[in-house]
């Protein structure tokens, strides 16, 4: 069975509030059965997703963040060795990084998409303005994903 064209994988912590940003994105896209595209989701990102990266022609990652201008920030990325390689919470890049390592070969074209979130402390709800953040990274990424030489905003 061939992997999907599109990965989009998103990461947090559902329990630490807006933390919840990347795993609740991934549940409502698989909601929408979008054709072409596959979702994962996990606490962090590890050595061993570079494998999920294999035979894709996009990914999108997908986090909540701290920094990103409201609602949310969509960037390519690259591979890049950076401190996290040898940890086990990894960034995209460290991904992409052992991704390349592994195949000999560039990844897929990638982008992350950061959606800006308030309040990460342990058992915090979502907050209002990173819900509103939220449904604004869906409807850019429903966009995204069914326009193949879509860019990102």
């Amino acid at each position: 069975m061939s992997a999907a064209p599109v990965l989009v994988f998103g990461w947090g912590n559902p329990s630490r509030g807006d933390d919840a940003l990347g795993p609740l994105f991934i549940e409502a896209l698989e909601a929408l059965a979008l054709p072409g595209v596959e979702c994962l989701t996990d606490f962090q990102l590890q050595v061993e997703h570079a494998l999920d990266l294999q035979g894709r022609q996009r990914v999108l990652f997908v986090d909540a963040s701290l920094t990103a201008p409201a609602p949310f920030s969509v960037d390519p990325i690259a591979a890049d060795k950076d401190p996290t390689f040898t940890t086990h919470a990894m960034s995209p890049q460290a991904v992409l990084h052992v991704y390349g390592e592994l195949n000999g070969a560039e990844p897929p074209p990638t982008w992350l998409l950061a959606i800006r979130g308030e309040k990460y402390e342990l058992g915090e709800p979502l907050s209002a303005a990173a819900s509103d953040h939220l449904a604004a990274a869906l409807s850019w990424a429903r966009e995204w994903l069914t326009n193949e030489g879509a860019t990102a905003p």
